[in-house]
C-alpha cells in the first residue's frame, strides 16, 4: 500500500478545487486524503441567502462526488479524514454525519480514528473572530478576546450551542479529545493553527481597533501549547489563506511536531502532498 496522503483545506465550496483534487486522487492513489475545513460554500452567501432555498452542496455535490470516485477506485478509495471550519454552517454536520455511516469518509470533530499504525484526532473550532457566524468558535484559554473580534456567545449560529459550550475553551475540548494518549504517532487535523507560528499570520498590518494595534496572529494559543507538550508526529491546518504568502512558509517544526497548513489566498488549490517516512520533505503544489 503506497505511504502518500494528501491535505486539503479551505476549498469553500469551489467544485473545480474537487474536480483537481479528484484527479490526483486518481492518478496517484495516496492511502489518505484530509480535509481542514471550511469546505462549503461560504457562509456569507448562506447568510445573504437565508430566506431562500439554500443549495445543498453536500448531498448535492460533494457526497455524490466522493461516491462515484469510491466506485471508480474500489479497493484503491483513500481514507477520507474530514472536520468542517468556522465558515461552515453546522447544520450541515447531519449530513457528514450519514455519509460517514455509509462509508464515504470519517467525519472527525472530537474523535479519534486509526489509520495503521497511527492515529487521527479531528478538531474544527477556531479562537473568537471578527466574523459572525459563531458555529464553529471557542474561546481559547480564557473569555479573553483580541481587538475587533466577537465573542463566540454572541454573532448568530445555524445550530442552537450545545449546554453551555459558549464558555468551553479550545484548550478544555483538546484535554478531553486527546487525554492521556501517547501522541508520538498522532496526525492531529485541526481548522486552525497554532498561535505566533508562519501558519497563522494574517494580513493585518496596520490595523486599529479602538486605538490598539490588531494582533497579526491569529491562531490557538491552547493548540501551540498541546503541540509543544505533547509533540504529536503531524499537525494540520488551514484558516488563514494569506499566511504562507506573508511568510514564505506553508510547514513548521515545533518542538518534535511538523506542521503544515494547506490553506490559500489564490483562485486555484493547494495540495499537500507528505508521506510519513520523511515529513520535512512533504511538496505543497499549487494546482
Amino acid at each position: 500500500m503506497s505511504d502518500l496522503s494528501f491535505f486539503v483545506s479551505d476549498l469553500h465550496g469551489n467544485a473545480s478545487r474537487y474536480e483537481k483534487l479528484f484527479h490526483q486522487i486518481e492518478k496517484k492513489l495516496p492511502r489518505a486524503v484530509f480535509f481542514g475545513g471550511d469546505l462549503l460554500p461560504s457562509s456569507l452567501t448562506y447568510r445573504a441567502h437565508s430566506k431562500a432555498r439554500p443549495v445543498d452542496f453536500v448531498n448535492g455535490f460533494l457526497a455524490p462526488a466522493f461516491r462515484e470516485l469510491k466506485n471508480r477506485l474500489k479497493e484503491n478509495y483513500p481514507q477520507i479524514f474530514l472536520i468542517l471550519g468556522n465558515d461552515d454552517p453546522r447544520k450541515e454536520e447531519s449530513s457528514f454525519l450519514m455519509h460517514e455511516a455509509a462509508g464515504l469518509w470519517h467525519y472527525m470533530h472530537m474523535k479519534k480514528v486509526a489509520l495503521g499504525r497511527f492515529t487521527v484526532y479531528g478538531y474544527a473550532m477556531v479562537p473568537p473572530t471578527p466574523f459572525m457566524l459563531k458555529d464553529w468558535e471557542r474561546y481559547d484559554v480564557s473569555r479573553f478576546v483580541d481587538p475587533g473580534c466577537i465573542h463566540p456567545t454572541e454573532g448568530y449560529r445555524t445550530v442552537p450551542p450545545e449546554g453551555d459550550s459558549g464558555f468551553t475553551t479550545i484548550k478544555e475540548d483538546l484535554d478531553q479529545l486527546v487525554g492521556p494518549d501517547d501522541l508520538s504517532n498522532a496526525i492531529i487535523l485541526f481548522h486552525s493553527p497554532p498561535y505566533k507560528t508562519a501558519l497563522d499570520r494574517a494580513g493585518l498590518d496596520g490595523v486599529m481597533v479602538d486605538h490598539v494595534p490588531v494582533d497579526v496572529h491569529v491562531g490557538s494559543v491552547a493548540i501551540k501549547e498541546l503541540i509543544e507538550k505533547r509533540q504529536p508526529m503531524l499537525t494540520l491546518h488551514g484558516h488563514i489563506h494569506e499566511s504562507a504568502k506573508l511568510t514564505g512558509s506553508w510547514k513548521e517544526k515545533l518542538s518534535g511536531s511538523i506542521a503544515y497548513s494547506a490553506a490559500f489566498e489564490g483562485p486555484g488549490l493547494a495540495l499537500v502532498q507528505f508521506s510519513e517516512k520523511c515529513l520535512m520533505s512533504a511538496e505543497r503544489i499549487i494546482l
